[in-house]
């Protein structure tokens, strides 16, 4: 599994968002794939974005989580 973590603009509404794409070999199976993906959900705080499965049965997927910035006081 690779894993590549990127932070993009911002969006309409003001939030940014920062990303984290993985790519799960095809020997990834389905209960495996979603066990990872909860446990970045749960741990990580990350939020499923988008899936893209490939030809060869590699799996590409992109999760993000807000950007969260504390504005300094005094």
């Amino acid at each position: 599994m690779a894993a590549d973590t990127r932070t993009a603009g911002r969006r309409p509404g003001g939030e940014q968002y920062e990303y984290r794409v993985l790519t799960l070999p095809r020997e990834t199976s389905r209960a495996q794939a979603r066990q990872l993906l909860t446990e970045q959900a749960e741990y990580g705080h990350w939020e499923l974005a988008r899936v893209r499965l490939y030809l060869g049965g590699a799996r590409r997927v992109w999760l993000r989580r807000k950007i969260i910035r504390v504005a300094r006081t005094g």
